[in-house]
């Protein structure tokens, strides 16, 4: 069997070395080449089944330029770079590179990236998902955490570390970021996976109710307990109990769970036995639980004993680059779910989601394309498919290209490189829609 063939371009003579010398170990045939120039020589002699390419490269073509030339071709790329910024990475995505590895990166995680993309090319498979490979700890169902920026990339290897434990864990974030997704993954991946996991949303239980729901009680406790009633907690016994919104938990409800922390016991309301627990607590909330400690409406001591780990899930305008990821991921699981054969978002729809800031963040995100794709059974998503109330909300009010590329110009005083940071698009494309639509300072909509 032919061995596949590596087209490497890198100006650095060691890199460029090191990584022919790794292919050749690994029987794979390294293409090397120093320039962009010679890159494309060696392509039109030969077949290429997969490049590797830096994002720096000497003359006048970039390796974001040099891989659409060979995408045309059906040709993977994966991008090197040590210059890594949010912003390429998302233009990276945009231009269809299957796999992005700042530098400095492990060998073996890019010998694994080209496995994975030579295995699919054979085989025909299209991912279903950007091609990344997670650089993380492997988890039980870590696929649905969506996301390869480095924050998510921390976080579920942060994860991983505080699954292994019994400590308890507090995760913040605003709305709509995941925070029970990651309680549920800790669970999963922890020793108590084959135990209970049970949820108990303290904003939507009102505080009357919250400590029967909590502890549970005994027949006759109040009027209309007509049978005794197991809490969630002991419910949860040798498992996890994940509070959701502790911060609107009553400061009273808060005296009795910090008594649970310390005496691994709970008594059931018109009981007179005290009930050993074996217990994780894992609680959320997207309000500054230290600010509310410091006006007294959060106890100090339950926040300690609640916060031994950490996990602060960061806002989707926070990790743009994720986009792409969770787009690509949202399609997939509404054709599966909806019997639908939608292709993604196209690019003008996808300007949009970008320049976003997802106030909703990912709940947000991912009701939008539910939205679109509920009158969409084929091809992609595109600007047009977008309901006119969301297309209005994703491009600040501007409800056509034109409209989103002046209101970017104009808010930043003409400066083309502000305007494209803003719009999450290259310069070139700036100028090139900018000239598209004859569009100079002081002109006129």
């Amino acid at each position: 069997m032919e061995k596949p063939r590596i087209l490497v371009v890198e100006d650095d003579p060691h890199m460029l070395g090191f990584l022919k010398s790794a292919l050749e170990q690994n029987g794979l045939v390294p293409l090397p080449a120093s320039d962009c120039e010679r890159a494309l020589r060696i392509v039109t002699r030969t077949s290429v089944d997969l490049a590797i390419l830096d994002y720096k490269l000497p003359g006048m073509t970039t390796g974001l330029e040099l891989a659409c030339r060979l995408r045309q071709h059906g040709t993977p790329v994966i991008l090197i770079t040590g210059y890594s910024t949010e912003k390429l990475a998302i233009e990276a995505l945009r231009k269809g590179i299957s796999d992005y590895f700042p530098k400095p990166f492990l060998i073996t995680d890019l010998l694994e990236s080209i496995k994975q993309l030579l295995t699919r090319r054979v085989s025909g498979m299209r991912p279903t998902s950007v091609a990344l490979t997670a650089r993380t700890p492997h988890l039980i169902d870590g696929h649905l955490m969506v996301g390869e920026s480095a924050p998510m990339q921390e976080i579920r290897a942060y994860i991983a570390k505080v699954a292994s434990t019994s400590c308890n864990v507090l995760i913040t974030g605003e709305t709509g970021t995941g925070k029970e997704l990651v309680a549920e993954l800790i669970h999963k991946n922890s020793g108590r996976a084959k135990r209970p996991f049970i949820g108990l949303n303290c904003a939507a239980i009102p505080d009357t109710l919250l400590e029967s729901e909590l502890f549970g009680y005994e027949r006759g406790a109040f009027t209309g307990a007509y049978a005794a009633q197991e809490g969630k907690l002991k419910l949860a016994d040798g498992g996890t109990v994940f509070l959701d919104e502790i911060g609107d938990m009553s400061l009273c409800a808060q005296a009795k769970m910090l008594r649970v922390l310390d005496q691994k016991a709970i008594q059931t309301l018109g009981g007179r036995r005290e009930i050993a627990l074996d217990l994780r607590i894992i609680a959320a909330t997207n309000q500054g639980l230290e600010q509310m400690v410091s006006c007294g409406r959060f106890r100090r001591d339950l926040y300690y004993r609640l916060n031994v780990a950490q996990i602060v899930l960061p806002p989707v305008r926070h990790r743009k680059a994720d986009i792409p990821h969770l787009l690509r991921h949202f399609v997939t699981e509404f054709n599966h779910r909806l019997g639908k054969q939608v292709e993604g978002v196209a690019g003008d729809a996808l300007d949009h989601m970008l320049y976003y800031e997802w106030p909703g963040n990912v709940r947000e995100l991912k009701n939008v394309i539910e939205t679109c794709m509920l009158n969409l059974d084929s091809g992609p998503i595109g600007l047009a498919d977008i309901p006119e109330q969301s297309r209005s909300k994703l491009s600040g009010g501007a409800t056509n290209e034109k409209e989103l590329l002046l209101s970017a110009l104009f808010s930043t005083k003409w400066n083309k490189s502000l305007a494209a940071q803003k719009l999450h698009w290259s310069r070139m494309t700036v100028y090139r829609k900018m000239a598209k639509y004859h569009l100079v300072p002081n002109c006129k909509v």
